[in-house]
Order: C-alpha cells, then structure tokens, then sequence
C-alpha cells in the first residue's frame, strides 16, 4: 500500500470511527503537515473521500466530514434486510457444521464484550463478523464487499445507536436467535426477525433525538 491509500485509510477510519464528527472542517495544510505531505497528492485524497462521500468540499468552507444521510442509511438496510434474508433462508436448508460452530464461536466473543469497559469496539468487529460468515458460508462474500463500499452513512448511524442503553445485549441475543431460526429451519421467524434487527431502529425517534446535530439536513426550497 503506498502512502496516499494509507493516508486514506486512515482518515476512513478517523471518519467511521467517528473520531472526527460529522461537520468537522479538514484543512489540507493540517494535513499536509500532520503527514509530511505536499498539498498536491493531499488535494487527491480528499477529491477522493468526497466522491466516495466521507467528506464534502464547499468552495470557501473548505472540506468538511459529511453529515450522516438518513436517506442513504435507509437505502442499505432495505439492500441488507432483502438480501440477508435470502441467505438465512438458503443456509436453513445446508448450514455445515463447521459454518454453525464459527458462528457461535463470533457470538461467545461477542457476548464476552457486552460488560467490558473498552469492549464496545471490539463488539462492533463481532457484528460484522457475524454478518460477513453468513455472507460468506452462502458463497456471497461478493455481495458483502459490494455493501461495504457504500457503508459510510450506515456504519456511523449504527455506531451511534449502539450506545443505546441495553442495544448491545438485545443484537447478540438476536444473533443467537438467527442461529437457532437457521438449524430449525424457520424461514418465517428470520424474516421478522431480521426486519427488526435491521431495521427498527431507523423509524425511532432515538438517533435524531440524541444525535441531531450529525444528521444532513434537507436542502431549503
């Protein structure tokens, strides 16, 4: 990896991670002296963070990390919910048993999580991994890597609302739920399931209650 595509990283991560906020101003200088870059190849990684929507550039303002877009945050757990019912479904009828023990191997370390002060996280990790072995065991890895390009709204929203109190036991319990719906062949139960898992949370008045100031507002007509 060459040292643009690092620095990329990086500042994905800073992003994703919300260590830098929603509405945060990126200043090429600030970065060109916090990388010992020139201005020019800086210039190109944020061209390239605003094509691929973790920062906007505004004439005069400057670059300034996106605001999460409810609209985009919808669009992929819509994307998630219809496909990774699907594969639950497909999986019931020929889940291997070394798929169900890596599974439930995710969920022990997930559950070991929940009451550790610095596990939230490491919790976080175990969710996509959760969901990235049931794409892979269906031979959809493919379709993972797809979603994940687009994920940047997503992954901050659902980092926020883990912060409810509680949210992170009712997902692992869920999880375990998609197991035991997946061995008992209950294509029914994983589709109400899923949809609640997925999607309960984006018509709550939690996220725009509590974290308000991150969200894109709607243009003014």
């Amino acid at each position: 990896m060459d040292l643009k595509q690092e620095i990329m990283s990086q500042l994905k991560h800073e992003i994703l991670s919300l260590q830098l906020e929603p509405g945060t101003t990126i200043s090429e200088t600030n970065l060109s002296e916090r990388f010992q870059l020139s201005r020019t190849p800086i210039r190109d990684i944020l061209k390239q963070l605003s094509l691929e929507d973790y920062i906007n550039i505004y004439p005069k303002k400057g670059n300034v990390v996106s605001f999460i877009d409810l609209d985009s945050v919808e669009q992929i757990i819509y994307l998630r919910c219809t496909v990774e019912k699907e594969i639950m479904k497909e999986l019931s009828s020929h889940l291997p048993l070394k798929g169900l023990h890596e599974l439930r191997d995710i969920l022990a370390l997930q559950k070991d999580c929940i009451h550790r002060e610095e596990g939230f996280d490491q919790f976080l990790q175990y969710d996509d991994a959760f969901h990235k072995a049931i794409f892979d065991l269906a031979g959809r890895a493919f379709l993972w890597n797809i979603i994940q390009q687009f994920n940047v709204h997503y992954v901050r929203y659902r980092k926020l609302h883990m912060l409810k109190k509680d949210k992170l036991i009712e997902i692992q319990q869920e999880h375990q739920l998609m197991v035991t719906h997946m061995l008992n062949r209950e294509g029914d139960k994983i589709d109400e399931l899923l949809n609640h898992h997925l999607r309960a949370d984006i018509n709550s008045l939690y996220f725009q209650e509590h974290f308000a100031e991150f969200i894109k507002r709607s243009p003014k007509i």
